[in-house]
C-alpha cells in the first residue's frame, strides 16, 4: 500500500509524483469545514522534515463565499486571489480602484504568508476583465508590491499564455 498524505491506496494514480500539498480552489458548495480540512492536512507536516503545503484560490470578493474562513487559519502558505470572474473587485475599463481596494482587504484581513494576484492572460481565458500588460506593470504592480504579503502573480491559463506571451511581458515587473 502506498501512502498519500497519510491515506493508503493500492495504486499510484499520479505515477511517481510525490504529493506535497493541496490547493483549495473551491468554487461551489458550502463554506463549512474547509478550515477543519486545512488543520487535518497541515498536521501531516513534520517539523524539520517533510512539509505539506496548503494554498487557496478564492474569488476576490471578501470573504470568499465558498472557501470561507480557511485562509485565515494561518495554515496556508499561499493564497492566489482570483481578480477575474467577479465584477465588484476586478479591473474595469481603466479603473484599478476596485482591484486595489480588494487587494488591500485581502492582505490586511487574512493570516496567510503570501498573497498572489490572480489574473487572466487573455480576455477569452476566463471570460471577464482582462488587464492589459501595460496597466498591470505601470499602475497595479507598483501599488500592490508594497504589501509585505505580496507573493507575486498567478496567471490563468498556461494555454492562453502560450498564445499571448502575457507572462513574458510582465516578468521583469513582477
Amino acid at each position: 500500500m502506498e501512502q498519500f498524505l497519510g491515506w493508503e491506496s493500492p495504486s499510484r494514480p499520479l505515477g511517481d509524483a510525490i504529493l506535497d500539498g493541496i490547493d483549495f480552489d473551491i468554487e461551489l458548495g458550502s463554506s463549512l469545514h474547509w478550515d477543519d480540512l486545512a488543520r487535518y492536512l497541515k498536521a501531516y507536516s513534520q517539523p524539520g522534515g517533510r512539509l505539506v503545503y496548503l494554498s487557496a484560490a478564492p474569488q476576490c470578493p471578501f470573504p470568499d463565499s465558498f472557501v470561507g474562513n480557511a485562509p485565515n487559519t494561518g495554515l496556508f502558505d499561499y493564497v492566489w486571489v482570483q481578480f477575474y470572474k467577479s465584477h465588484p473587485c476586478q479591473y474595469s475599463d481603466g479603473n484599478i480602484n476596485n482591484l486595489i481596494n480588494s487587494w488591500n482587504q485581502w492582505t490586511t484581513s487574512i493570516n496567510a504568508r503570501s498573497v498572489f494576484t490572480g489574473l487572466q492572460v487573455a480576455s477569452m481565458a476566463a471570460g471577464s476583465r482582462y488587464i492589459p500588460t501595460n496597466v498591470l506593470t505601470s499602475q497595479i504592480l507598483p501599488v500592490i508590491k508594497g504589501s509585505p504579503k505580496y507573493g507575486g502573480v498567478m496567471l490563468w491559463s498556461k494555454y492562453f499564455d502560450d498564445r499571448t506571451g502575457y507572462s513574458s511581458f510582465i516578468k521583469g515587473s513582477v
